[in-house]
């Protein structure tokens, strides 16, 4: 392993300096070309500070500074985040989702042994239905018809090409799991019961195909866009690539994310709710409106694929640890938790509370579709499209990518977007509010997923205004002028 280390330092370190002498060399290239630029140049010049580095000079790395803390942040992430979803399993599987008695239980040194002997280890029956599921969601993402979809222009001018097949692949995927379930002899509570050992599992994979797309990003990139930040840490934490694939068609970021990430969450729910089945012989209601809502937001989601192939998620963050090991085993693990609670606390609400919870929640994901689907049209259209009835306001913003092209943008202030810049997190929030809300207030960790949402998205709203102003310049500060606030008016 020492051999196999130093080898691999001296092959980055190799690629580190080649890069350089090529950066290099262009400059000189240019130098020479305008004699007078050159002579500017020359002359004594301060650091740079992040502002202002070209956003085609990141080539979707997202990173421009940090250095070893930076690094630190995500050797900490690495090692911590992994057992995290072992505790926060146990939290709700053996202590009944109450951090309190899950903290006081390892209080006490003489309750460690027995409680890693309790934890989850791994089994064959677990790893069955990942690897069934995973094959299942590839074959839909390769074989159900859809229509081609051209992405956004990457930093390096690229522009990357998805089928547009999620509402099918959603809907053959729970006609599949219910019909299973009727006709075969798969039982969805086992799902419940071997949960732990699936995120075992699941991590095992994820860290493994991490490593994969770090190795594959170094040697055998996709695109362009790729490439080492000069540490082999983040590079395995952030990505090494923006648009990995294997062969021609098959994406896998659309896979990890889209049919793994956001299709587990769908069914994740529907297992729980089984197992509650099996257990009560009924469904209680608060399960009932938890596993609704959620699967709303899931089907919303795949009506709006195309839009979310132009966010930050697959348009600006790389494939590596942070979001590939996060659709893999983050989300099922800490997205899932307000019905994994639910399975052992089968409260029925009243029916006006019911019908409240259920239609605030309805209400907010029909708010946070209709922003996204608004800001879509209008873009799909070229600012053609009237927004609420009215002929829409916008900033034609132009840009420039690593290959020395023009593009352009169009900036909306009107509609959703004239409110707030990212007003469409706010019913987002809440939404993932109203489905946990069932849960009632009796522990905090059911709506651990609210608040780890709540600071997911103020993180990347403000890497999305960082991201926006290196790209935009001008525009971007003109834009902000007229849409001020960041995510309602007033804040």
């Amino acid at each position: 392993w020492k051999s196999v280390w130093r080898h691999w330092q001296r092959e980055v370190t190799k690629r580190m300096v080649t890069t350089r002498r090529q950066s290099m060399g262009m400059a000189a290239a240019k130098a020479k070309a305008s004699p007078k630029k050159a002579t500017a140049k020359a002359t004594p010049k301060k650091k740079a500070s992040s502002k202002t580095v070209s956003w085609s000079d990141t080539a979707g790395t997202g990173v421009q500074e940090g250095g070893f803390f930076r690094s630190l942040g995500a050797l900490l992430l690495l090692l911590s985040t992994p057992p995290f979803t072992l505790a926060l399993w146990s939290i709700f599987v053996q202590h009944g989702g109450s951090a309190t008695n899950f903290a006081l239980h390892l209080s006490d040194r003489k309750n460690w042994k027995p409680f890693l002997y309790s934890l989850p280890t791994l089994s064959w029956e677990a790893t069955y239905y990942i690897a069934a599921f995973g094959a299942f969601q590839a074959a839909l993402q390769l074989l159900v018809p859809g229509k081609e979809f051209v992405g956004p222009v990457s930093p390096k001018g690229n522009r990357p090409v998805y089928k547009a097949n999620g509402v099918e692949s959603y809907l053959i995927t729970l006609v599949a799991f219910f019909a299973c379930w009727k006709y075969t002899s798969f039982e969805p509570a086992r799902v419940y019961d071997q949960f732990g050992e699936m995120l075992n599992a699941l991590n095992i994979f994820g860290n493994v195909l991490c490593l994969f797309l770090t190795v594959k990003g170094y040697y055998f990139p996709s695109s362009t866009d790729s490439g080492s930040t000069g540490s082999f840490l983040f590079d395995y934490f952030w990505g090494t690539e923006l648009y990995p694939r294997i062969g021609k068609h098959f994406d896998i970021k659309q896979w990890t994310n889209c049919r793994m990430g956001l299709m587990g969450w769908s069914v994740l729910p529907l297992c729980f709710m089984a197992k509650q089945l099996e257990q009560t012989g009924t469904i209680a209601n608060s399960m009932l409106i938890c596993v609704i809502l959620m699967n709303v937001y899931v089907f919303k989601f795949f009506l709006w694929e195309t839009g979310y192939f132009c966010t930050m998620d697959i348009a600006h963050d790389r494939a590596g640890f942070y979001i590939c090991w996060g659709c893999l085993v983050w989300v099922p693990s800490v997205y899932t938790s307000p019905a994994l609670h639910l399975v052992h606390h089968p409260t029925e609400l009243s029916t006006p509370v019911a019908a409240a919870i259920a239609g605030l929640g309805l209400l907010m994901i029909y708010i946070n579709w209709a922003a996204d689907e608004q800001r879509k049209i209008f873009r799909a259209t070229g600012g053609k499209a009237k927004v609420w009835g009215r002929e829409p306001k916008y900033i034609k913003a132009t840009y420039k990518t690593a290959k020395g092209q023009t593009k352009t943008s169009l900036l909306l202030l009107s509609g959703w977007w004239g409110i707030a810049r990212h007003f469409h997190y706010v019913p987002e929030i809440l939404s993932s509010f109203f489905w946990t809300a069932p849960a009632l207030f009796d522990h905090v960790m059911p709506y651990f997923y609210v608040i780890f949402l709540t600071i997911l998205l103020f993180d990347r709203a403000f890497r999305d205004d960082a991201r926006c102003a290196a790209k935009y310049g001008k525009y971007w500060d003109a834009y902000k002028k007229q849409v001020p606030y960041l995510f309602f008016p007033g804040f």
